[in-house]
């Protein structure tokens, strides 16, 4: 289920003195299955375009298609568009609202039309895929931590089965270790499930380990839209709206310009270090 969005522009405050132009003519084609990082400064769009991709927000101008049709067509189901192209907030508190973690997980499936005991079995299914801890599943939402907000957050998406899934900054204000394990999390259920995942954040060095494809954002554009090593080749010019490239981009660039045999296009730790080992062989 491709989603292709055609010539999208979208407007805060239109027609008043704080009219802004959030997004101007969008044009992008997500295929299924890819693994898609979307990167820009605060400011850039990035989160404006993901609400985007289910419908909370509509465009000003332009249109958005998803399986072949398009979503603001009248009759168009978007609780159904909702189910499909799932999007995790930034902030896991925003999405947890039931007395019980199970109960919150069980939420979308029953509001799919499922009854109780399939929208259990989604629920435990999901929670499973997450790593939450069994003795955890009757326990408020509300007395995790940061990262298992957002393992639970994940799972209550998961549980709808959609085709798409959106994260947007889902390691903002984890330590190292936790940051790690959801990035590792999201990775494994791409791979196992198949899914189209898109996944926003602010970390070049996140975005250039995990993903395939990337999109850069500015001044509500789209910058650049290739593999990681395509767009960390154009690194300062990132630097000149504000991005920096991950620390290996320079490191190679500076081993390259001092003459060792090195690719300068690596983009990750293991990337850098088989070509350093290669160089000096």
């Amino acid at each position: 289920m491709s989603m292709i969005l055609d010539k999208v522009s979208y407007v805060y405050g239109e027609g008043t003195a704080y009219e802004s132009w959030a997004l101007k003519n969008i044009n992008l084609k997500i295929e299924d299955g890819q693994f898609i990082g979307i990167i820009g400064h605060t400011g850039s769009g990035k989160s404006t375009l993901i609400q985007h991709f289910n419908g909370i927000l509509k465009a000003t101008a332009g249109g958005i298609y998803f399986n072949g049709r398009d979503i603001y067509e009248e009759d168009y189901d978007k609780r159904q568009l909702r189910t499909q192209v799932g999007l995790v907030f930034q902030y896991p508190e925003h999405q947890l609202f039931e007395t019980t973690i199970f109960d919150d997980v069980c939420f979308g499936p029953v509001n799919q039309g499922l009854s109780k005991n399939e929208a259990g079995l989604r629920a435990f299914e999901a929670l499973r895929s997450v790593g939450m801890p069994e003795k955890l599943y009757y326990q408020s939402p509300f007395d995790l931590s940061g990262g298992q907000k957002r393992r639970v957050a994940i799972a209550g998406v998961l549980a709808m089965k959609p085709k798409m899934l959106i994260l947007d900054e889902p390691t903002a204000g984890l330590d190292p270790k936790g940051r790690d394990e959801i990035l590792d999390l999201i990775a494994d259920m791409h791979k196992e499930l198949d899914m189209t995942v898109v996944l926003v954040s602010h970390s070049m060095e996140d975005v250039a380990k995990y993903v395939q494809r990337m999109i850069v954002m500015n001044d509500g554009e789209i910058m650049y839209d290739g593999t990681p090593s395509e767009v960390f080749a154009h690194y300062k010019e990132l630097e000149a709206v504000g991005l920096a490239a991950p620390q290996v981009t320079y490191l190679m660039h500076e081993l390259k310009g001092q003459g060792l045999p090195v690719n300068s296009k690596a983009t990750t730790v293991e990337e850098a270090v088989e070509s350093i080992l290669k160089a000096f062989r």
